[in-house]
């Protein structure tokens, strides 16, 4: 089972790495960014959360809503395995159901291989958190 992730705030989580990366829809238009320290910014530049860089994701209060693992493995808010996403971008549900994929050009693509949106230059399995697992 999979679903897509209604809030931003899942989008990402910052690697070592300092960027700033704008996260797009199928239609190209720019539903938020990620800034260099963590913070998470939604479509308006409103504060949406942090994201720590063990793969913890917190919310605009801070509270804890998942974590995405090292390995991949996604995980909601009450240590449920949701997923994984493998090395090459492929998306698994908890079932290990293919779902999706995240193309190297950051390119998120769905189970009919149909552009869902992109995230370049954001690392693949951070991507598929937003597009393809729901924490709440």
């Amino acid at each position: 089972m999979y679903k897509r992730i209604i809030l931003f705030l899942f989008v990402i989580c910052l690697s070592s790495a300092s960027f700033s990366q704008t996260i797009r829809d199928r239609n190209n238009t720019s539903i938020g960014k990620i800034e260099s320290d963590g913070t998470i910014r939604d479509r308006n530049n409103s504060y949406a959360g942090k994201f720590e860089s063990d793969g913890t994701i917190r919310d605009r209060s801070n509270s804890y809503v998942g974590k995405i693992e090292s390995d991949g493995t996604v995980r909601d808010r009450s240590n449920s395995y949701l997923g994984k996403v493998e090395s090459d971008g492929t998306v698994r549900d908890r079932n290990n159901s293919y779902v999706g994929k995240v193309e190297s050009d950051g390119t998120v693509r769905d189970r009919n291989n149909s552009t869902m949106g992109s995230a370049r230059g954001v690392p693949r399995r951070y991507a598929a958190a937003y597009f393809f697992f729901d924490f709440r």
